[in-house]
Parts: C-alpha cells; sequence; structure tokens
C-alpha cells in the first residue's frame, strides 16, 4: 500500500518562495530607499544614478533565460546555491563602492546575475512542476514575498538610520547567507520525482509516495517552438510596459519624488512599505484567475495600477497625504494580481518539461523595460525639473499591458497548442 504524506511537500516550496522573494528582490527594491543617501553622500544626477537599477534589471532580464536553461538541464539546487553565493558577495561588495562604475558593475550586473539563479527563474518553475491544478493559488501565495520585498526596505531604512547606507548592504547580504541559504540547501526540490511524488491534483489530499521519476509529464514545446509563436512574445510585451517600465519607473523614485513634495524620508519609506504589504492581498486573491480566467484578472490588475498612477500623479505638496495612500493600495493589489497570474497563463499555454526556460523569457520583458523605466524617470526629471510627465507615461503602460495580455490569449491556450 502506498506510504502518504502528511503535508504535501510543494507547500514548502511556496513557503520557500515566500523567502526568497522577500530577501532575494528585497535587495533591488530597497533601491529607492538607498537612493536617497546615496544621492546625498555623492550628488550624482538622478538619471545617471538610476541607470544603476535599469542596468540590474536588464541584465537580470536577460540572465533569466539562462538560469530557466540550466534548471531544466542540470542540477537546479546546486544553480540555486551558486546564485546565493554570488548575490551575497555583490551585495556586500556595494558596501565598499566609491564611484558609479562600481554600483554599475556590482548592483548592475553581478547582484541581477546571483538573483536570477536563486530566484523566480529557479521558483518559478518548480511550482509548475509541483502543482498542477490550482497553479494560480501555488504561485500567488508564493509571491507574497514579492510583496514582502517591499516591506523590506522599512528594516533596509532603520538600518540605514543606524549604521548608514554601506551598513544596509552588509545586512542585505548577511541575511543570504544566514537564512536562504540553509533554506536552499534542505527544502528545495525542483521535481515532485526528486522527492518520489506526485505532483498535487484536486482531490489528492494527501498525495501519494510514488517511485522517483514518477512525476515525468512531458509535453512537446521546446524554447525554440515556443519563441516562434505569437503569444509568448506578446506576453513578454505586457510584462515589459507592467513591470519593466510601468512599475519600475515609478518604484525606482517614489520615495525621492515624496521627500521632494516634503514628506519624511521615514513617512516616504512607509508609503512604500504599504504598497508591498498591499500587494500581498492581490497575491492572495490571484487564484481568482483559476475562477474568472487569467485576461480578467490582468484587465482588473491594470485598472487598479492605472487609478493608483492617477492619485500619485495628482500630488502637488503635502496637504494630501491619503493621495499617497490610495496610489499604494491601488497600485499594490493590482501589483499582486498581475505578477502571478502572467507566469500562470504562461504555463496554461506552454507547460512542459521546458518551462523554466520558457517562463524565464518573460522576465527578459521586465528586463527590457526595466532598463528603460528607472533611467527614463530619471531623465525626465532631471531635463524638467519634475515626474509629472514620467508618471503618465506609467499609466499609459498599464493600459497597453493588459490589452496586450489580452492578445495573447491564455483562454485560448488548447487552440494555440493545436495550431503550433
Amino acid at each position: 500500500m502506498a506510504k502518504r504524506t502528511p503535508v504535501f511537500y510543494g507547500w514548502y516550496l511556496v513557503g520557500l518562495t515566500v523567502v526568497t522573494m522577500m530577501l532575494v528582490y528585497g535587495i533591488r527594491n530597497s533601491f529607492s530607499v538607498l537612493l536617497n543617501p546615496i544621492l546625498t553622500e555623492f550628488g550624482w544626477f538622478r538619471g545617471s544614478t538610476a541607470l544603476m537599477l535599469s542596468l540590474n534589471i536588464l541584465v537580470y532580464g536577460f540572465t533569466a533565460p539562462v538560469a530557466g536553461i540550466l534548471v531544466d538541464r542540470w542540477k537546479p539546487r546546486k544553480v540555486a546555491i551558486i546564485g546565493i553565493g554570488v548575490l551575497a558577495a555583490a551585495t556586500a561588495g556595494c558596501s565598499l563602492a566609491t564611484e558609479l562604475w562600481h554600483f554599475y558593475l556590482l548592483f548592475g550586473v553581478l547582484v541581477p546575475i546571483g538573483s536570477a539563479f536563486c530566484g523566480l527563474p529557479i521558483l518559478n518553475p518548480a511550482l509548475m512542476n509541483w502543482f498542477g491544478r490550482g497553479r494560480g493559488l501555488a504561485i500567488g501565495l508564493g509571491q507574497i514575498g514579492g510583496g514582502l520585498s517591499f516591506a523590506y526596505g522599512m528594516v533596509v531604512e532603520v538600518v540605514i538610520s543606524g549604521f548608514g547606507w554601506r551598513g544596509a548592504y552588509i545586512f542585505m547580504a548577511g541575511m543570504l547567507l544566514v537564512l536562504l541559504l540553509p533554506l536552499y540547501y534542505f527544502i528545495f526540490h525542483y521535481r515532485p520525482g526528486d522527492k518520489g511524488m506526485l505532483s498535487y491534483r484536486a482531490g489528492e489530499t494527501p498525495p501519494a509516495v510514488l517511485p522517483p521519476g514518477a512525476d515525468r509529464g512531458v509535453s512537446d514545446w521546446t524554447l525554440r517552438g515556443a519563441l516562434r509563436t505569437r503569444s509568448l512574445w506578446l506576453l513578454v510585451l505586457s510584462q515589459m510596459l507592467y513591470w519593466g517600465i510601468g512599475n519600475y519607473l515609478v518604484l525606482a523614485h517614489q520615495i525621492k519624488f515624496a521627500v521632494d513634495v516634503g514628506y519624511s524620508g521615514v513617512l516616504a519609506a512607509s508609503v512604500f512599505a504599504m504598497f508591498g504589504i498591499v500587494s500581498i492581498g492581490g497575491q492572495i486573491c490571484a487564484f481568482i484567475s483559476d475562477r474568472i480566467g487569467r485576461e480578467w484578472t490582468i484587465t482588473l490588475a491594470c485598472i487598479l495600477a492605472a487609478g493608483g498612477m492617477v492619485a500619485l500623479i495628482s500630488v502637488r505638496d503635502n496637504s494630501n497625504i491619503w493621495l499617497f495612500y490610495v496610489y499604494a493600495v491601488s497600485s499594490g493589489i493590482g501589483t499582486g494580481l498581475f505578477s502571478p497570474t502572467i507566469f500562470v497563463g504562461t504555463a496554461d499555454i506552454f507547460y512542459g518539461k521546458n518551462i523554466g526556460a520558457i517562463s524565464a523569457v518573460i522576465l527578459t520583458g521586465s528586463g527590457v523595460g526595466g532598463a528603460i523605466g528607472p533611467w527614463l524617470g530619471g531623465y525626465i526629471y532631471d531635463v524638467t525639473g519634475s515626474y509629472h510627465s514620467a508618471f503618465i507615461v506609467s499609466l499609459v503602460a498599464y493600459v497597453l499591458a493588459g490589452s496586450i495580455f489580452w492578445m495573447a490569449a491564455p483562454r485560448h491556450a488548447a487552440r494555440i497548442r493545436a495550431r503550433s
């Protein structure tokens, strides 16, 4: 008789994803908190300083597919451990930076390489492997860590107040080595077959333990075949517009914007943290895409994000703080809904043995757009003395992202597979 496990092991992977996203992406998302003290010390232009975040996102976007290919073909746990090592070393190195090119190399190139090899390009396909039906719920819960990565900025702000921005980089590197490295070593398993289990299905509670290699469902999708489809490129473009241009343009500059209009750095960081915490609610609710469809969920996400931008564009001084909170709540929920749903929509169409590489291509969209967004926001400010036009660019990007996702049509996944 088959042996049974009391708790489905895939839920441990969901927990690992939460912790990983908080600590790994918290390094990138704390840029907005660190920007003000770095500018204060060095006096650089905002556009050239924000370029290090643009470079970070660009390199991450092009490294993500490489990480996805490696985990599909090599040993995923080793890939992740190497990534954590590179990320920790590069983050600690930022504490020694004295020139802008130091940040470009460490934060702009090495940090995203480490992040790609231990972050979403590894974890998203792992969750897709462990969960069959209900992927929207599993990936949505896992990406709670994405919301916490913004709240992590409040912790970084506290560290900065006590030990300076250099001490903050040392702190973030230490958290990776002390907490994340052991978790990956002892918990991470890329496929259910590695533990002798089947992936989760409705009605399998608890799932039976099977001989190793039992979960070997394979489709005929290859990375090359997926790249030939219109749907994949539309999904990449939607991700590029929403995250790369829409979100990262604002996230890189929102704290500096709040300080410019008269709010304290601590209050500005609290709004930033609220955006992340509220996004957790959106990620938890991402399971609605299993009920109402991926397209309608993305539409709701883009409407909320656009509404948040209207509130932020309306801020003129420090007399209407409620507009900041409207922005944080509305955009936070929208981002929480969007982030997991686009990957679940990708899995609807392209799930198979190469899903790691295929889903990682979506992150290339973030990279290309992210190379534009933070730099563009800083450049527009340097030229006009205001973020108003930059925020309008973000608003338009959200609207276009939702429209293009409909064109990608995950609702027609069976038809796309048959045609391809």
